[in-house]
C-alpha cells in the first residue's frame, strides 16, 4: 500500500497532481514518460491525457533524447511551475509542522 502525499491529498487524487507531484519531487533529474507514469501510479491512457496539458501548458520541457527514449523534466524556467514549486514545499512543511505538533512526547521523570 502506497503512502499519499500530503501534496496530492492537500489538491486532489488526480492524474495531473499527481504527476506534478513525482515531477516536483524529482526536479533536478529527467525521466522518460513511461518512468513518469509508473512513479506518479498513472496508468497509460490517464497519464497521456494528463501529459497533453502539462505539455500545452508548457509546464514540462524535454531535455535529451537517449535512443528513441525522449526525457522530460519540470521546466523550472516557467514563472508559473517556480510558484507551484515554492507552494509544493509550503503545503509540506505546513502540514508536516501540524503533525509533529500534535505528536508531543511525554517525558516521565
Amino acid at each position: 500500500m502506497k503512502q499519499e502525499s500530503i501534496f496530492v491529498e492537500y489538491f486532489g487524487d488526480t492524474p495531473v497532481v499527481r504527476i506534478l507531484n513525482f515531477l516536483m519531487l524529482g526536479k533536478d533529474f529527467d525521466y522518460s514518460m513511461t518512468d513518469i507514469a509508473n512513479g506518479s501510479h498513472v496508468g497509460w491512457t490517464s497519464f497521456t491525457r494528463a501529459w497533453k496539458e502539462l505539455e500545452k501548458r508548457k509546464a514540462i520541457v524535454q531535455t535529451r533524447n537517449i535512443g528513441r527514449a525522449k526525457l522530460f523534466k519540470l521546466n523550472t524556467e516557467d514563472p508559473t511551475v517556480q510558484k507551484l514549486i515554492k507552494l509544493h514545499w509550503e503545503i509540506i512543511k505546513t502540514e508536516t509542522d501540524k503533525m509533529l505538533s500534535k505528536k508531543k512526547v511525554l517525558v516521565t521523570p
